[in-house]
């Protein structure tokens, strides 16, 4: 494993939500010397790094000593990743079995999370206004798959009804002693009866791993899309250092998996306010935005060898040969030639190699934070990502090499005054 994939598994290892992932990309911010910036607080003064969380949503920037005076380099990515939240009150079962009520979060592959191990993660909301980490790093649920016995046409379709057939078991017992919760509390070292809410994921406990005959893939949860909040984070740190002549920004916002409509998603004021500031109020901000680029940063679909029907063969993408210009006609990626062109000068810079990815006619694409940005911000703004196989599934498959080659792009790009 390369150096990067192998500290890409540490950070998706320790980020089993999105609040874990903002935690640890807190962590390396402040050992590279950024200082918070509270949301709720005066604006920070002077020059240096500075970092704003709010719930799931990390934006982070080097700011100048004056603002305005320089062009923003946004790189931007989301925290969240597809698969299960649990309800708000989640002690159901059936016929002895003690059950997790969850509804999908995203469009999830449902089932990748069959006959897995899971553990939970995410956040208490207590009486008193306290927020508390909570994670569960141990086998706890598992969504039991039908015996083939009893479904004998399983392998001919599976039809799943996300009500009925998605809920884990974590036991055996009487559903109605309403007990998941109270054990969540103990295991974060709370009173129970003072938890209001919460948010909870279930997660896959495999950890990551390289497979293949050289090593060359890298096996996890969450690339999709913690791979790109990763290299943002790295990119930004080493961007800072340099003093480009450029306010290099990182942006990590929750609940893209569900159209980033929300206070902290892509569609909500939160990077707006921050940019604003950044260059020198709303009056002022005009001209600092029109020379202003966003790189929009989210896994692309690696060509599929069993489904290669599926892809525009003219637009393949394949592991380990750089990252993908993602191109669309009809704006579900927000790229255009310019912003294609600064794409390109930044990963020739870093002599990084690059592909495009084009879906095909007959398949529509996914979208991105990117046109969300570009149409809230007026920000010319670019989609690029790393190629992965089996993108929302309980576990995706990237190349070793891609991480680093998106990060050292990433610097480039946050750093180009052009």
């Amino acid at each position: 494993m390369t150096d990067a994939a192998r500290d890409l598994a540490s950070f998706l290892t320790v980020s089993p939500s999105p609040y874990h992932a903002v935690a640890e990309a807190v962590r390396r911010l402040t050992a590279a010397g950024f200082v918070e910036q509270p949301a709720d607080g005066p604006w920070v003064e002077g020059a240096g790094g500075r970092y704003l969380v709010r719930d799931g949503t990390i934006l982070a920037w080097s700011q100048p000593a004056t603002p305005g005076e320089r062009p923003l380099r946004v790189f931007a990515a989301h925290t969240d990743s597809p698969g299960f939240k649990v309800k708000p009150n989640p002690d159901v079962g059936t016929a002895g079995w003690r059950q997790a009520g969850v509804e999908v979060y995203g469009g999830a592959l449902w089932n990748s999370w069959l006959d897995r191990d899971l553990g939970l993660a995410g956040r208490l909301a207590l009486y008193d206004g306290r927020v508390v980490p909570v994670r569960v790093d141990r086998p706890l649920l598992r969504i039991p798959q039908l015996a083939i016995h009893l479904d004998r046409g399983v392998n001919q379709g599976l039809t799943l009804d996300p009500q009925r057939h998605l809920l884990p078991v974590w036991g055996l017992g009487d559903a109605r002693d309403g007990d998941l919760l109270e054990f969540l509390a103990g295991s974060a070292g709370v009173d129970p009866s003072e938890v209001a809410a919460h948010d909870l994921f279930t997660y896959d406990l495999t950890p990551p791993a390289t497979l293949g005959r050289d090593d060359e893939l890298l096996a996890a949860p969450r690339l999709d899309n913690l791979a790109s909040v990763h290299a943002g984070v790295g990119a930004l740190i080493a961007a800072a250092e340099r003093d480009p002549g450029t306010v290099p920004v990182f942006v990590g916002f929750d609940h893209e998996e569900i159209g980033s409509d929300s206070a902290t998603g892509a569609a909500g004021p939160l990077l707006e306010t921050v940019l604003t500031r950044l260059a020198g109020g709303f009056d002022a901000r005009q001209p600092v935005f029109a020379r202003s680029r966003c790189l929009s940063v989210d896994v692309t679909h690696a060509a599929h060898p069993n489904h290669l029907d599926k892809h525009d063969p003219d637009h393949l993408s394949v592991p380990n040969r750089g990252p993908s210009l993602k191109v669309n006609a009809i704006q579900r990626y927000a790229t255009d030639a310019p912003g294609a062109a600064a794409w390109k000068r930044a990963c020739r810079t870093a002599e990084v190699p690059n592909q495009v990815f084009v879906s095909r006619n007959t398949v529509p694409c996914g979208s991105t934070v990117g046109p969300i940005m570009a149409t809230r911000l007026g920000i010319r703004t670019v989609d690029v990502g790393i190629p992965v196989l089996s993108m929302h599934s309980a576990r995706e498959l990237c190349g070793v090499h891609d991480p680093a080659l998106l990060s050292r792009a990433g610097v480039e790009f946050l750093s180009d005054p052009q």
